[in-house]
């Protein structure tokens, strides 16, 4: 009896050492992606099957 209360011990150390505090924040600026549009080529023949999602906003 007295063994398992040691092993009990030693996992509830190892969970509270592992989250006993919450992860660094991380700044709004570092979680969105900006990348420069590209304007749509009709005169160059490039085909895209998904340009009506694009122009009617992805119904």
């Amino acid at each position: 009896m007295e063994q398992e209360s040691k092993s009990v011990d030693a996992a509830q150390l190892q969970r509270s050492l592992r989250f006993s505090k919450l992860p660094d924040r991380i700044r709004l600026e570092d979680t969105v992606e900006e990348r420069p549009a590209v304007p749509h080529d009709a005169d160059g023949g490039a085909y895209n099957p998904d340009w009506w999602l694009i122009r009617m906003g992805g119904l």
